[in-house]
Protein backbone atom coordinates (compact mmCIF):
# COMPACT_ATOMS: atom_id res chain seq x y z
CA UNK A 1 0.00 0.00 0.00
CA UNK A 2 1.40 3.57 -1.01
CA UNK A 3 0.91 6.62 1.01
CA UNK A 4 1.84 10.25 0.60
CA UNK A 5 3.71 11.88 3.26
CA UNK A 6 5.49 15.45 4.22
CA UNK A 7 9.59 15.38 4.32
CA UNK A 8 10.71 14.36 7.42
CA UNK A 9 14.63 15.12 8.30
CA UNK A 10 15.48 11.88 8.75
CA UNK A 11 14.23 11.45 4.32
CA UNK A 12 17.28 13.40 4.35
CA UNK A 13 19.77 10.02 3.15
CA UNK A 14 16.39 9.32 0.66
CA UNK A 15 16.32 12.50 -1.01
CA UNK A 16 20.33 12.97 -0.75
CA UNK A 17 20.79 9.31 -2.90
CA UNK A 18 18.26 10.35 -5.18
CA UNK A 19 18.39 13.70 -6.08
CA UNK A 20 22.79 12.49 -7.02
CA UNK A 21 21.78 10.00 -8.83
CA UNK A 22 22.76 11.25 -12.51
CA UNK A 23 20.21 9.05 -14.20
CA UNK A 24 17.62 11.18 -12.44
CA UNK A 25 19.07 14.32 -13.78
CA UNK A 26 17.49 14.16 -17.26
CA UNK A 27 13.82 14.25 -16.11
CA UNK A 28 14.58 16.43 -12.75
CA UNK A 29 16.81 19.04 -14.34
CA UNK A 30 19.30 18.72 -12.46
CA UNK A 31 22.97 19.63 -13.75
CA UNK A 32 24.85 19.18 -10.65
CA UNK A 33 25.09 17.52 -7.80
CA UNK A 34 23.10 18.55 -4.24
CA UNK A 35 25.51 18.65 -1.00
CA UNK A 36 23.60 17.48 2.17
CA UNK A 37 23.69 20.88 3.46
CA UNK A 38 21.74 22.55 0.86
CA UNK A 39 19.15 19.18 1.03
CA UNK A 40 18.94 20.03 4.53
CA UNK A 41 18.03 23.41 4.68
CA UNK A 42 15.95 22.43 1.79
CA UNK A 43 14.18 19.67 4.04
CA UNK A 44 13.92 22.40 6.90
CA UNK A 45 11.60 24.43 4.62
CA UNK A 46 10.10 22.11 3.12
CA UNK A 47 7.24 22.64 5.37
CA UNK A 48 5.97 26.05 4.28
CA UNK A 49 2.77 26.52 2.61
CA UNK A 50 2.25 25.46 -0.77
CA UNK A 51 0.92 28.97 -1.25
CA UNK A 52 4.08 30.76 -0.32
CA UNK A 53 6.68 28.23 -1.55
CA UNK A 54 4.74 27.39 -4.47
CA UNK A 55 6.04 23.75 -4.38
CA UNK A 56 4.99 20.90 -2.26
CA UNK A 57 7.33 17.79 -2.37
CA UNK A 58 5.70 14.48 -0.96
CA UNK A 59 7.24 11.62 0.67
CA UNK A 60 5.82 8.18 -1.31
CA UNK A 61 6.18 5.24 1.31
CA UNK A 62 5.55 1.38 0.81
CA UNK A 63 3.90 -0.38 3.01
CA UNK A 64 5.07 -4.23 2.96
CA UNK A 65 4.47 -6.91 5.14
CA UNK A 66 4.23 -4.26 8.37
CA UNK A 67 7.03 -2.75 7.16
CA UNK A 68 7.41 0.68 5.87
CA UNK A 69 9.86 2.79 4.15
CA UNK A 70 10.09 5.57 1.13
CA UNK A 71 10.61 4.62 -2.28
CA UNK A 72 10.04 7.80 -4.06
CA UNK A 73 8.39 11.14 -4.52
CA UNK A 74 5.83 13.15 -5.66
CA UNK A 75 6.02 16.83 -6.49
CA UNK A 76 3.91 19.41 -7.58
CA UNK A 77 5.48 22.54 -8.28
CA UNK A 78 4.99 26.21 -9.96
CA UNK A 79 1.88 26.22 -8.07
CA UNK A 80 -0.56 29.24 -9.54
CA UNK A 81 -3.06 29.85 -7.11
CA UNK A 82 -4.84 32.32 -8.95
CA UNK A 83 -4.96 29.99 -12.03
CA UNK A 84 -5.68 27.20 -10.17
CA UNK A 85 -2.87 24.98 -11.65
CA UNK A 86 0.34 23.40 -10.86
CA UNK A 87 2.95 20.94 -12.16
CA UNK A 88 3.35 17.27 -11.28
CA UNK A 89 6.67 15.19 -11.17
CA UNK A 90 6.80 11.52 -9.81
CA UNK A 91 9.86 9.44 -8.79
CA UNK A 92 10.31 6.11 -8.23
CA UNK A 93 13.58 6.07 -6.45
CA UNK A 94 14.33 2.67 -5.43
CA UNK A 95 14.80 0.80 -9.04
CA UNK A 96 13.58 -2.69 -7.69
CA UNK A 97 10.14 -0.85 -6.84
CA UNK A 98 9.67 0.87 -10.66
CA UNK A 99 7.00 -1.11 -12.86
CA UNK A 100 4.89 -2.36 -10.48
CA UNK A 101 2.29 0.45 -9.66
CA UNK A 102 3.09 2.23 -7.07
CA UNK A 103 4.02 5.60 -9.29
CA UNK A 104 0.53 5.24 -10.87
CA UNK A 105 -1.27 4.79 -6.93
CA UNK A 106 1.13 7.87 -5.52
CA UNK A 107 -0.13 9.93 -8.74
CA UNK A 108 -4.03 9.27 -8.59
CA UNK A 109 -3.58 10.23 -4.46
CA UNK A 110 -1.58 13.03 -5.76
CA UNK A 111 -4.53 13.98 -8.50
CA UNK A 112 -7.04 13.22 -5.76
CA UNK A 113 -5.12 16.18 -3.35
CA UNK A 114 -4.70 18.62 -6.11
CA UNK A 115 -8.00 18.89 -7.46
CA UNK A 116 -9.54 18.11 -4.15
CA UNK A 117 -7.76 20.04 -1.19
CA UNK A 118 -5.83 22.28 -3.27
CA UNK A 119 -8.91 23.21 -5.15
CA UNK A 120 -7.10 23.27 -8.37
CA UNK A 121 -8.64 23.03 -11.63
CA UNK A 122 -5.53 21.49 -14.01
CA UNK A 123 -2.56 19.91 -13.56
CA UNK A 124 0.32 19.90 -15.71
CA UNK A 125 4.03 17.89 -16.60
CA UNK A 126 6.55 17.81 -19.20
CA UNK A 127 7.79 14.70 -20.37
CA UNK A 128 10.37 14.06 -23.05
CA UNK A 129 9.08 11.90 -26.15
CA UNK A 130 11.01 9.69 -25.82
CA UNK A 131 10.09 8.33 -22.07
CA UNK A 132 7.73 6.02 -23.03
CA UNK A 133 7.40 5.11 -18.92
CA UNK A 134 6.24 8.30 -18.06
CA UNK A 135 3.87 9.29 -21.08
CA UNK A 136 2.09 5.87 -20.10
CA UNK A 137 1.98 6.59 -16.79
CA UNK A 138 0.74 9.85 -16.82
CA UNK A 139 -1.91 8.96 -20.38
CA UNK A 140 -3.24 6.06 -17.71
CA UNK A 141 -4.73 8.83 -15.61
CA UNK A 142 -6.08 10.82 -18.34
CA UNK A 143 -3.25 13.92 -18.87
CA UNK A 144 -3.45 14.84 -22.84
CA UNK A 145 -0.71 15.90 -24.68
CA UNK A 146 -1.45 19.24 -25.92
CA UNK A 147 1.85 20.44 -27.54
CA UNK A 148 5.21 19.55 -28.29
CA UNK A 149 8.83 21.76 -28.04
CA UNK A 150 10.88 20.76 -30.67
CA UNK A 151 14.58 20.03 -29.76
CA UNK A 152 13.65 20.95 -26.14
CA UNK A 153 16.32 19.16 -24.66
CA UNK A 154 20.12 18.36 -25.18
CA UNK A 155 20.25 14.65 -23.75
CA UNK A 156 23.69 12.80 -24.14
CA UNK A 157 24.16 14.98 -27.06
CA UNK A 158 21.30 14.42 -28.96
CA UNK A 159 18.21 17.23 -29.26
CA UNK A 160 15.05 15.44 -27.87
CA UNK A 161 11.92 16.99 -28.30
CA UNK A 162 9.31 17.00 -25.24
CA UNK A 163 5.42 17.13 -25.04
CA UNK A 164 3.50 19.08 -22.58
CA UNK A 165 0.60 17.60 -21.29
CA UNK A 166 -2.37 18.34 -19.39
CA UNK A 167 -5.10 17.38 -17.24
CA UNK A 168 -8.18 19.21 -16.36
CA UNK A 169 -10.15 18.51 -13.34
CA UNK A 170 -13.68 17.59 -14.34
Amino acid sequence: MITLRAIEPSDLEYIYTWENNPENWTVSYTYAPFSKDVLKAYIENAGQDIYTSKQLRLMIDLDEDGQTRSIGCADLFDFEPRHQRAGVGILIGEHGKRKNGYASEALQQLINYAFTTLNLNQLFCNIAVDNSASLGLFTKHGFTITGTKKQWLHINNNWVDEHTLQLLRG
